[in-house]
């Protein structure tokens, strides 16, 4: 199961069974959005591919066209895509249309379709599920950032998820066993809505005995601690510090930066040194940074010789690999310097060690004295100033000794900003011990923490990563078959002797980074395995406080209390 082939292949289809010849790639916003996760433009512009275009774009209502073109039409199946298409077939600026949807499309919206087509330029209507962004080949995202509000299904959102959910799985040729989050009626919902659509298209999901796969539905409420953490992993890194967003960061508002490294694009499948390093830690990155600036440095030494003809020719020959190269190294040192200059500046180093401590150990006293010591530190920023309060009131809420109030206290003092100091109060209404299915501080099973030490990166002495999200415990009990039946229910029975090898995990409220190498790392330990996470889009801690924000909407209002089980003396 590797979501990042499956979309792939489809692109290879949609491309190269058409008519050979020049063609025009006509999207959406978001199926531009798929594509540009597997493929960069000049991938593209190699399958005779030279020109994309958005339907959705003013300039595109008002361009030409070029009628001996052909017109490859990739869109999601929405009312107003169908609308943009009937308007595009009347008065068609393409000589012959490949039509493809994203995911299935209803047998009325292909008559009105035809009904339009009145100069019978479309050649082929075709459905291609790529209604997902396909992140790493084990990760994917709906791209749904805020699906809650007063914690309930924003009703779009719902429906939005469920046709993600069915693309993935029939992308994969994977018909569900459905089982679901037994506290959540967020998951219990939508693993019903999946389970209709199935049932509705049972003929799409005839993959035979070998076509089953478990799906579990879990809720981001029940793990409210790893959103919230500062990451080590590149990639994990990168998204808390820098924010990924469809494989791009903005480095514009990075001291110094060229204007072309003011974006860059951080993809596996284009970039060979962020496959390797992209869940490597922060020391391992400083080493291998510094190798592939020895090898540019080598290479660059190595042309400067240029003699003779041949000389000449070789370098020529070899210019291109040479020049992107040297956008590489470029890149990876803009971008690992950055992070570099974060991590000292803002001292998160010393953050992310209380953070760890408060994760997976329990001493109040300590914790407490740890957490004022930071925040009478004007060098830590506001917002880790904020999230160590929060991370404290998950775990002590209900203590006896709580000093929730006191914290806050302090918050206030240093200037924190209301929003965020409002954010502590969210936190614990979205996800206090009052709505967690799961005993997340569970300390008896807590490992002992252990200091991990980085090398190879100046400045950088230790941290604590000892967390691994509740995901990893979930995980555990599913490959040991242990998944409990009352925990975690079916929407209905499954075939008889079904013990799942394929296993699709997919996170309410958004995934995290963390979890993918998680996932990673469960699919490496146990290679009979095949584990997918899905989420309904890929979390930072900033994008998640957003998430929690409106989640709690209305709520606190409704119950007529500023903090539910959280004792403020």
């Amino acid at each position: 199961m590797n979501v990042i082939s499956a979309v792939k292949a489809y692109v290879v289809k949609m491309t190269e069974e058409s008519d050979p010849g020049m063609k025009v790639l006509l999207m959406d916003k978001e199926t531009t959005g798929v594509i540009s996760m597997v493929y960069g433009q000049s991938e593209i512009q190699q399958k005779e591919v030279f020109l994309l275009e958005r339907i959705d774009s003013p300039n595109y209502a008002n361009s030409t066209g070029l009628r001996y073109l052909k017109c490859l039409v990739f869109l999601r199946p929405t009312p107003q895509n169908i609308e943009a298409l009937c308007a595009e077939l009347r008065d068609p600026k393409y000589g012959a249309y490949y039509v493809y949807f994203s995911n299935i499309v209803a047998k009325a919206d292909i008559k009105i379709l035809a009904e339009h087509d009145e100069q019978e330029v479309v050649k082929e209507v075709q459905e291609y599920y790529m209604d997902y962004l396909a992140v790493n080949p084990h990760l994917f995202s709906i791209g749904l950032p805020g699906c809650i509000k007063g914690l309930a299904w924003i009703p779009t959102a719902l429906q939005r998820t469920v046709q993600g959910l069915v693309a993935v799985l029939l992308s994969l040729k994977k018909a569900p066993v459905i089982r679901y989050q037994a506290n959540s009626t967020l998951a219990r919902d939508l693993g019903a809505r999946v389970d209709e659509t199935v049932n509705k298209e049972s003929s799409l999901f005839a993959f035979g005995p070998n076509g089953s796969c478990l799906l579990i539905i879990l809720d981001r409420r029940d793990d409210p601690i790893t959103p919230l953490l500062n990451q080590w992993t590149y990639q994990a890194m990168v998204h808390e510090l820098l924010t990924i967003n469809n494989n791009r960061v903005n480095l514009s508002e990075v001291p110094g930066v060229s204007k072309e490294l003011s974006e860059v694009v951080l993809s596996a499948e284009q970039d060979p040194f962020y496959a390797k390093n992209i869940f490597l830690n922060y020391g391992e990155i400083g080493q291998n940074i510094k190798q592939l600036m020895d090898q540019f440095q080598a290479k660059a030494k190595s042309h400067q010789k240029i003699e003779s003809i041949a000389d000449m020719k070789h370098f020529v020959e070899s210019y291109p690999q040479f020049k992107k190269l040297s956008g590489n190294v470029t890149k990876h040192v803009t971008v690992v310097g950055e992070l570099s200059s974060m991590v000292s500046k803002y001292h998160l180093l010393d953050v992310s060690e209380v953070e760890q401590e408060l994760s997976s150990q329990n001493d109040h006293s300590a914790h407490l004295q740890s957490i004022k010591k930071l925040l009478a530190n004007d060098k830590i920023r506001h917002g880790d100033a904020a999230k160590l309060v929060m991370l404290y009131a998950l775990r002590y809420q209900n203590h006896v000794n709580s000093e929730v109030m006191l914290l806050i206290d302090m918050l206030k003092r240093r200037g924190v900003p209301d929003k965020l100091q409002k954010n502590i109060v969210n936190i614990v209404e979205y996800a206090g011990s009052h709505a967690r299915q799961s005993d997340l501080f569970n300390v008896e099973n807590a490992v002992k923490i252990t200091k991990r030490f980085f090398k190879g990166l100046s400045g950088v002495d230790n941290v604590y990563t000892q967390h691994k999200p509740l995901l990893h415990d979930t995980l555990e009990d599913i490959v040991k078959g242990r998944l409990k039946e009352n925990l975690y229910p079916l929407i209905k029975n499954h075939p008889a002797g079904f013990r799942p090898q394929d296993v699709i995990v997919f996170v309410i409220g958004g995934a995290t980074y963390e979890e993918s190498l998680t996932v990673h790392t469960f699919n490496k330990n146990f290679p009979s395995f095949n584990i997918l996470l899905g989420g309904t889009t890929i979390h930072n801690s900033a994008s998640f406080l957003d998430e929690v924000e409106l989640a709690v909407q209305d709520v606190q209002k409704r119950h007529g209390r500023a903090m539910r089980n959280v004792r403020f003396t």
